[in-house]
């Protein structure tokens, strides 16, 4: 029998819907070796980590720093020189391809927080996303924090897998899990944003829904939590981003009993 999505529409890749939220786990409860931020009988909050090779990617800041300087100077070529329409044209383009790569690299590096975390409010049966909103595409509309909050029935668990072709010919596959928010009683989605890339996935669902089933107790004993804001000295991109801050009242909600 074909698998067919439940939820309208089903997130893109999809490969599986996961168990509701009242349902047993199918698989172990795990983080694999991540840490929840922090675990009592009230809440649990774990880590979305925007992106784990952002001061890599920032390295190539400066080498896009030297082809803009480059194609700068090429845009005003000696008058006696040959082609010299030819040459600002190219020194254009260069400088033009070099300033936007810069813009977008620079912004995507620094602009995202320390962290993307999620709380899972056990007693008010609740979740709050502190999510960014962006579009890779368009780095010069302003990229925004927009922290959500919806009933823990409300959310449903999709697991996507995507293949795709790299430069050289190689193939890379990419896959996770996206929570996708429905309306009450129906299975028509009005939000959804990812739980994990290409990390616990299925198991962190059942970690997370064996929480807030059956509470702490029911789970290994976690490790030492995790400040998100406490990034170390030499990830030049994580220091230089924002830091984790919720909207006081959703802070206060989403860490206490009613």
């Amino acid at each position: 029998m074909v698998k067919r999505p439940k939820l309208c529409p089903p997130c893109s890749g999809w490969v599986s819907d996961l168990p509701e939220p009242t349902s047993p786990p199918t698989v172990p409860a795990s983080l694999w070796d991540n840490n929840p931020n922090h675990m009592d009988g009230n809440y649990l909050e774990i880590s979305r980590p925007s992106s784990l090779a952002r001061t890599l990617m920032l390295g190539f800041a400066p080498i896009l720093a030297v082809c803009l300087f480059l194609s700068f100077q090429i845009l005003w070529p000696d008058r006696d020189e040959p082609y010299v329409y030819q040459s600002f044209l190219l020194g254009a383009l260069g400088f033009s391809l070099s300033f936007c790569a810069l813009f977008f690299l620079l912004k995507s590096n620094i602009c995202p927080p320390r962290d993307l975390p999620i709380r899972f409010n056990r007693v008010r049966q609740r979740i709050y996303a502190y999510n960014f909103n962006y579009r890779w595409w368009n780095p010069f509309e302003r990229w925004t924090v927009a922290p959500v909050a919806y009933d823990w029935s409300q959310v449903r668990a999709e697991r996507w897998s995507k293949r795709g072709v790299l430069p050289n010919g190689g193939i890379i596959f990419k896959w996770g899990v996206v929570l996708s928010i429905v309306e009450p009683g129906t299975n028509k989605v009005i939000d959804r944003f990812p739980l994990s890339t290409m990390d616990a996935d299925e198991f962190a669902w059942a970690y997370i829904c064996t929480y807030m089933q059956n509470g702490p107790k029911a789970l290994p004993p976690p490790g030492i939590p995790r400040n998100h804001n406490d990034v170390p000295w030499y990830n030049i991109a994580l220091r230089l981003a924002p830091k984790v801050q919720w909207p006081a009242d959703m802070d206060r909600e989403s860490r206490t009993a009613p």
